[in-house]
């Protein structure tokens, strides 16, 4: 069992920073595969990131390329995705999910993910 709690949403400006964490408590962290998802409103949920467990691998949405960094410390259970250049388009709910089956492989696919947090609001204002 994996339980993950993310944090680190709020209002911000377009063109502002956010970073959100997600805190892991269960042994399977430790073999997990991370991702970060995003649900806007009328609209299905939505790959922003993934890491692999070493960090060695990480995959990004085009929208989000060049301006979002996942990262990881898996000394303190902890996923990072570190938010720049933030825009209107990115206002969501992040959801942080563990892949459990799978360490060095990423994935953009939602079902592959088998733990998910509660989410976390990001609203960016123009």
């Amino acid at each position: 069992q994996v339980q993950l709690v993310e944090s680190g949403g709020g209002l911000v400006q377009a063109g502002g920073s956010l970073r959100l964490s997600c805190v892991a408590s269960g042994r399977t962290f430790s073999g997990s595969a991370m991702g970060w998802f995003r649900q806007a409103p009328g609209k299905e949920r939505a790959f922003v990131a993934a890491i692999s467990w070493s960090g060695s691998t990480t995959y990004y949405a085009d929208s989000v390329k060049g301006r979002f960094t996942i990262s990881r410390d898996n000394a303190k259970n902890t996923v990072y995705l570190q938010m720049n250049s933030l825009e209107p388009e990115d206002t969501a709910v992040y959801y942080c999910a563990a892949d459990s089956l799978h360490s060095a492989v990423v994935t953009t696919t939602p079902s592959r993910y088998d733990y998910w947090g509660q989410g976390t609001q990001v609203t960016v204002s123009s």
